[in-house]
């Protein structure tokens, strides 16, 4: 993060933004050959091994389920965008409040 703010400070006065998308459990192409290989292996559904996995591993999560893939790539597009243009050296969370914390 001091990383990324430090970058973000070489740009004051240039119109370019430094920031990072910080995604958590997101429902990949690996994240489904997971659930799809845990699910065969273990004689249960998709949908029985990813409440699982969010009820016993990440149990932290606010949103108890993985992130979309769209879900990622929206924030993408939106700090990429004109729109994002005051948001610099953050780090943008798209972890469905798995990390907790203040920052």
């Amino acid at each position: 993060m001091e990383f990324l703010f430090g970058l973000a400070q070489l740009t004051k006065g240039t119109n370019v933004n430094v920031n990072s998308v910080i995604p958590g459990s997101t429902l990949s192409e690996g994240a489904e050959q997971f659930l799809e290989d845990a699910a065969q292996k273990e004689q249960k559904t998709k949908d029985e091994i990813e409440n699982a996995f969010f009820t016993e591993l990440r149990t932290s999560s606010l949103l108890q389920r993985f992130a979309k893939v769209e879900e990622v790539a929206d924030t993408i597009a939106y700090i990429a965008s004109p729109r994002s243009s005051a948001t610099n050296g953050a780090a943008i969370k798209v972890d469905g409040g798995s990390s907790g914390g203040l920052f």
